[in-house]
């Protein structure tokens, strides 16, 4: 037998309060980030609002690079929300960051070549995953390291893009040390170069901020 027809009147419906704000967020948060599967980017999305998990969203729409012919799929912003929901387990399970990586509608073949590239046995240590997906972005080191920067600094944009300097040194030194054609010894001059520089900068601050609370 067919289904009867269901006549419901406005009184009978309840939408929850909540509902129109969640989504209006779910609309300005996909506007921005983009998905190429919206649905699947929508179930990773409630999912980790049912959670209270980091939402995979961009901070803003990110614009074509005119030079980039192919589509690489990671992009800096996609990278940087990976960042904020898995960093902070130091080592990440594989399985889970596989979930992540798909619910962002990523290509799941550019991650299994990421994770060739080191011997990751008991979980991805983050720092290093986060290293070798900067190198994807860039191509070369100082590319690489200045898509790092970019994406851990807490510097506006625009600015100096600061990064702690053990942060830094540990970034540079481990995809330094998958490059065979650059030598230990370059690295090693680079980064206490650098560090005598940052501490030179960093009592110059001091300094100066004394100097302007003294009047």
């Amino acid at each position: 037998m067919p289904v009867p027809d269901v006549m419901f009147c406005a009184q009978q419906i309840h939408v929850p309060p909540e509902l129109p704000d969640i989504m209006k967020q779910f609309t300005k948060a996909a506007i921005r980030t983009q998905p190429r599967d919206v649905l699947q980017w929508s179930y990773g999305y409630f999912y980790a609002l049912s959670n209270g998990e980091p939402l995979p969203v961009k901070d803003r729409v990110e614009m074509p690079v005119a030079t980039q012919k192919n589509d690489t799929g990671l992009t800096p912003g996609l990278l940087k929300i990976l960042h904020k929901q898995l960093s902070e387990k130091g080592t990440v399970d594989i399985a889970e960051l596989q979930k992540k990586w798909k619910n962002l509608c990523l290509p799941m073949q550019q991650l299994h070549n990421l994770l060739r590239l080191d011997e990751f046995v008991e979980g991805v240590e983050w720092i290093k995953f986060f290293a070798l997906a900067c190198s994807a972005l860039g191509g070369s080191l100082l590319s690489s390291m200045k898509h790092a920067c970019g994406i851990l600094t807490n510097d506006p944009d625009g600015g100096a893009a600061r990064i702690p300097y053990d942060t830094f040194a540990f970034i540079y030194s481990y995809l330094a040390g998958l490059d065979e054609e650059i030598p230990e010894e370059e690295v090693e001059t680079f980064l206490k170069a650098l560090k005598e520089a940052s501490l030179v900068y960093t009592h110059h601050r001091r300094m100066s901020r004394g100097h302007h609370s003294f009047y």
